[in-house]
């Protein structure tokens, strides 16, 4: 049998996610730690090296690029959007050590000697995020926002902004209704797609 960099559907559905949508690819070198607390929309694509853990949930028409990072905090969760999509060596942070007071840090320490912050993040509807950026605990990003290459989001934004920075600053404005009417097109176009394979 000749080598497939993408698992096939049956594989995928055995892999036990929370819930799983139809047109779903992922790399055979992705890591997903937890496929049981993770929900996966339809046409969703999870790119090779990507690792995911935790309480996560990914929406329709999402791709995640290779080499990202999804980690949800302890009894929090992440939670993107639809038509969002993250370029390559992004990470989102549910949780994050203490960097300021003085108490120990990583997961080899005893809890009673760290404070570790556990916050959602939840991204909006067609949301992008350039390379390397990172999104910490805690971050609602609204619908329609972009973030420029190696922007550090580490606070929630108002829909409809582009972004660039560390810390990350909004720059422009996005159109949201020229955003929603081009998903609702191809929505329909999905629909009558669908309505006429079942004819």
């Amino acid at each position: 049998m000749r080598y497939n960099s993408y698992f096939s559907d049956s594989e995928i559905r055995e892999m036990g996610f929370r819930s799983l949508g139809e047109r779903v690819i992922i790399s055979r070198d992705a890591r997903i730690m937890s496929p049981r607390t993770i929900s996966v929309g339809n046409n969703v694509l999870i790119d090779a090296f990507t690792i995911m853990n935790g309480d996560i949930t990914l929406g329709d028409h999402v791709q995640i690029s290779a080499n990202c990072e999804i980690y949800s905090g302890d009894r929090t969760d992440v939670v993107i959007g639809d038509f969002c999509a993250l370029a390559s060596f992004v990470s989102l942070y549910g949780q994050s050590d203490e960097y300021v007071l003085p108490y120990l840090n990583n997961p080899t320490v005893p809890a009673k000697y760290k404070n570790v912050h556990n916050q959602p993040i939840v991204l909006g509807n067609y949301v992008l995020i350039g390379t390397h950026s990172a999104v910490l605990p805690g971050v609602e990003l609204g619908e329609g926002c972009t973030f420029g290459a190696c922007s550090l989001i580490n606070k929630s934004t108002p829909p409809g902004g582009v972004y660039v920075g560390a810390p990350c600053r909004r720059i422009h404005e996005r159109d949201l209704e020229e955003l929603r009417r081009r998903a609702q097109e191809l929505t329909e176009e999905e629909r009558r797609r669908r309505e006429r394979r079942n004819k």
